[in-house]
Parts: C-alpha cells; sequence; structure tokens
C-alpha cells in the first residue's frame, strides 16, 4: 500500500492511471493471490488466513478506487467543446451559465456511480443536450466513463415521473444522490438540487420546472407540476394523480439501501444570469414542466 501511494503521487500519473492501476490491484490481491498462494503452499489453514488478509486488502483497495473515482467526476476537466456547443444550442446562457449545467452533468455522473452504476434518468433537459454532445465525441466520452465508471453509460433521454417504474426509479436514484451531493434532504427537501433547477433557471425551452413541495398549492389550484416531494411518495405527482408513478419511491430507488455518510455540501446557487427564481434556481410557485423526452 506504501508503495502505492508513493507511485500514485507522483504528478506525471495521471487520476485516470491512477485508478486503472488500483482497479487492477484490487483484483490482484483479491481473488489471485489466494489462488497463488494455495498452489505454492498447499495448506488449506495457510490459504484461508492468507486470503482473509488478502481480501481486506481488496476491500481496502476497492474504497481507494471509489473515492479516486468520485474525485475524478468531481474535479476532471471536461472538453472545451463542450461549453461552447452548449451556447450554440441555448444562446441565452453565458459562460457562468454553461459552469452551472456542466457542474449539473457532474451531478447526474455521481448519480450512477453512488447507485453502484445502476441506471439513473436524467431530469433536465438542458443537462441532457450536453451529456448528448459529449456522447457525439466517442473516443473522449469513451475514455472519461472508463474513469469515472469503469464501464460505458449509456444515454437516456431527458424525462419526468411516468407509469414505468423502472425509469422511474432511474429519476428517484438521481434525486437522492444529487439531494445527497448537496446535504438536502430527499423527503423534505427545502430547496431543490442544481441538476433539478436548471431547466427553470435559465426558461430553456421544452424543459422541465421543479419545485421543491408544491402540494399545498396544487391541492388550492388543482395544476400538476413535478415536485422533489413526489419522488418519496408512491402516490405520484402533487396534482392528486395518485398511483401514476410506479417503482419503489419508499427507498429512492432502491438508493437509501445503500446510502452511505460521506455526502459533501456543494453550493451551485450563484449564476450571471439568474432570472430572479427562488432556491437553487426553481422557480417560486407551481409551474408545470413543458416538454417530454423522445
Amino acid at each position: 500500500m506504501t508503495a502505492l501511494k508513493r507511485l500514485f503521487a507522483t504528478r506525471s500519473l495521471q487520476r485516470s492511471q491512477r485508478i486503472q492501476l488500483l482497479n487492477i490491484a484490487k483484483y490482484l490481491a483479491f481473488p489471485v493471490l489466494p489462488v497463488v498462494a494455495y498452489l505454492q503452499v498447499h495448506s488449506i489453514v495457510l490459504t484461508i488466513i492468507f486470503s482473509v488478509v488478502c481480501f481486506a486488502l481488496y476491500s481496502a483497495l476497492r474504497v481507494w478506487e471509489t473515492s479516486l473515482r468520485r474525485q475524478f467526476i468531481r474535479e476532471s476537466v471536461f472538453p472545451r467543446f463542450l461549453g461552447a456547443k452548449l451556447r450554440t444550442q441555448y444562446p441565452q446562457l453565458g459562460a457562468r451559465d454553461v459552469e452551472l449545467v456542466l457542474h449539473g452533468l457532474r451531478q447526474f455522473f455521481m448519480a450512477h456511480l453512488r447507485s453502484k452504476r445502476q441506471f439513473v434518468a436524467m431530469p433536465s433537459q438542458v443537462v441532457d443536450a450536453a451529456w448528448h454532445e459529449f456522447i457525439l465525441h466517442t473516443r473522449a466520452y469513451d475514455s472519461w466513463c472508463a474513469a469515472a465508471f469503469g464501464r460505458l453509460m449509456h444515454h437516456s433521454p431527458a424525462e419526468v415521473l411516468g407509469s414505468n417504474p423502472q425509469r422511474n426509479n432511474g429519476l428517484r436514484r438521481t434525486w437522492y444522490w444529487a439531494c445527497k451531493e448537496e446535504s438536502i434532504d430527499p423527503r423534505k427537501p427545502s430547496r431543490l438540487p442544481l441538476l433539478f433547477a436548471l431547466d427553470k433557471k435559465f426558461a430553456i425551452d421544452g424543459g422541465f420546472s421543479y419545485v421543491p413541495d408544491c402540494r399545498d398549492i396544487a391541492k388550492k389550484s388543482g395544476y400538476y407540476a413535478y415536485c422533489g416531494t413526489s419522488f418519496g411518495d408512491a402516490s405520484g405527482g402533487c396534482g392528486g394523480d395518485s398511483g401514476s408513478s410506479g417503482g419503489d419511491a419508499n427507498s429512492f430507488g432502491g438508493s437509501e439501501s445503500y446510502s452511505s455518510s460521506d455526502s459533501s455540501s456543494v453550493d451551485y446557487s450563484s449564476s450571471s444570469s439568474d432570472s430572479g427564481s427562488s432556491g437553487c434556481g426553481g422557480g417560486s410557485g407551481c409551474g408545470g414542466g413543458g416538454g417530454g423526452g423522445d
């Protein structure tokens, strides 16, 4: 472990290479070394003892590898063309606005990693546009995914809660981990995580408008909206559409069963083109989102 740390401290070794080396070392520790040890010593007792030690080493390397993958997602530099492509598609975005959108994309990628690489659904049209542009540059995207996840993350269109339980669970996982990234209670959100606030904040045509909790407004107006509290509500949205969204609402698509306590708080609330919306870019009131995933 000390030799590995010394090797990883060298500036010439990029973070993606460190992750790759750790992944190899992890599987060398277990099960390769125990098998080699058994073939050498031919003692079941010694092999079992050695295997326990190797498994402990494997577990430590796995934690270290996951930590590096999270660091890579949070800090690695996206290709420069993403910002230019995004501003071409959405001219209303300023330079700092583009940075916020790319932070939202990082938040989405982090949700995928922290969900143990399970399916997560995209809740934002503008972030989906950035993701799609990234995917079009296949080699860069493949390399990035290999460092971040260890395999390719396939694209799925932006969407909201509907009748498909699998896709609903994907949205719930995204909501849960996006909230955890910003130290927001996913069941009782006081504000929106960045990823769910961007479409409304930047007035994206066909985007999805979310508010943290609009049930009281919905009861008075009878108007359906996309609400943060709906992700933990098995009855569906806050507009009285009972039973419209299947899936596992009780544990946010299974996220609570493997939730860790290392979430970090990140402030994404500032932007050069704030349109006067409340919270982290979420509009006040209960304006329904327009458009749907295609």
